[in-house]
Order: C-alpha cells, then sequence, then structure tokens
C-alpha cells in the first residue's frame, strides 16, 4: 500500500466529506470506510455519501468500503435506534451523545487498516465536541493501544481538531454540499430541520456567511 494512503471515517456528513476532499487536495490516495452500528439514519446517509464521493471523483479516490459493527444489542432503547424521537432543534448538544462511537469507530477502521496496510485514519473531530472520546488523551491512548494489539504502526489524525463547524464549511464552500447529510430522523430524503443536528448544520452555514442549498422539511425559518 502506498505511504500516502489514509482511511478517512466517513458519514455523510459535511465534517468529513470535507475532510475527504482536504486529503485529495494534500495529495493522498484516499479509501473512505463509513461503519454501520445500526443508527436509525444510516440508510439515508450512506445515499448521500455516495452521490457526494460521486460528484468530487478523483483516480486517488477509492470506494467507500462498508463496514458493520452494530450496536443494537447494546444500545436497545436508545434514541439513535429511532425507536424514539431524536432530540430536538433547540437540545443542547450533549444530548447526542452515541456512547463509545469513536472507540468503536477506530477500532473496526484500525483492523481494516492493518489487514491492507493502510498507515493512517483520519477523522473529523471538531474542537466543539464535547465528549470523552474525542479528547486529545483519548486518542494517543487509543492510537497506542491499537497499534500495540494490531502490530501495525498506525496514526490517527485529526486534521480540524482546532476548527469549528463553521470554519469547515468555509472551507468546503466550492464543494457540492448539498449532497452531505447531518440529520438524525431523516424525513425521507431530507433533513427533518427539526433535530439538534439539522440546527447545528444551519448555524454553522449562518456563521460561515455560506449559502445553504440544504432541503429541509421544516425551516424554522432558515431560508
Amino acid at each position: 500500500m502506498s505511504s500516502s494512503a489514509v482511511a478517512v471515517l466517513v458519514s455523510g456528513g459535511l465534517d468529513s466529506a470535507v475532510l475527504v476532499s482536504r486529503e485529495l487536495q494534500g495529495g493522498s490516495e484516499v479509501h473512505p470506510l463509513y461503519v454501520k452500528a445500526g443508527m436509525a439514519w444510516e440508510d439515508v446517509e450512506e445515499r448521500y455519501l455516495q452521490r457526494f464521493l460521486g460528484a468530487i471523483g478523483s483516480d486517488r479516490l477509492k470506494p467507500a468500503h462498508m463496514l458493520t459493527l452494530p450496536l443494537t444489542d447494546v444500545y436497545r432503547d436508545h434514541w439513535s435506534l429511532g425507536d424514539s424521537r431524536a432530540p430536538e432543534y433547540e437540545a443542547p448538544d450533549e444530548t447526542v451523545y452515541l456512547p463509545g462511537r469513536n472507540i468503536v469507530l477506530l477500532s473496526k477502521a484500525a483492523v481494516y487498516c492493518a489487514l491492507t496496510d493502510i498507515p493512517r485514519i483520519a477523522l473529523g473531530v471538531l474542537a466543539a465536541n464535547p465528549f470523552p472520546d474525542a479528547t486529545d488523551d483519548f486518542f494517543a491512548t487509543i492510537q497506542r493501544a491499537l497499534s500495540l494489539g494490531l502490530d501495525h504502526a498506525l496514526a490517527i489524525e485529526r486534521p480540524f481538531a482546532t476548527l469549528h463547524k463553521a470554519d469547515v464549511v468555509r472551507m468546503g464552500a466550492s464543494l457540492p454540499l448539498e449532497l452531505t447529510f447531518s440529520c438524525i430522523q431523516p424525513a425521507g430524503e431530507l433533513h427533518c430541520g427539526d433535530c439538534n443536528k439539522c440546527r447545528e448544520r444551519q448555524d454553522a452555514f449562518l456563521e460561515a456567511g455560506v449559502a445553504d442549498r440544504t432541503r429541509y422539511a421544516v425551516q424554522h425559518g432558515v431560508v
């Protein structure tokens, strides 16, 4: 495998989409990895992801690889499985916590990288992330643990760790960001416009001063 190869942990969202583009611009051979854990929005999110990747095509962009690591057996009645309402528009960011999310994503991705000889994993964690599996100590520790446990030197990179979502929107303003997906309770193929993550997305576009071409089922005054 090329030393320039990087596995980018992708969702259908803004941060990982812009990260894929950034890595391509830097000359990397990009291997998008999507980990399915059984969340209610994953089918719609995956379709958006494939549209975005198709729109930015590059010889160095490999097809998205779909991995599975279901959490339905441990999350049980968690809102993310779709059995109860997702955190609403004005809910604080802490309410969208997915326990162990980065542990799960990185563990599965690291095994993939060890078996395919990819030396780097990149993910789009931002400065405002308030969760325990998004700290500097966490990433330093899990990088060491995964490298030791897999006998594969692995770098875990967070190029956006000092940025906020509005910064990422500005960085990706020339990209087809309307092909990204941030919603946690989709209204068919649309962003619901009524959940915490839709509010976060709308706020980021407004703060960035970038036109938001996203289609929302509910507008909450956004135009």
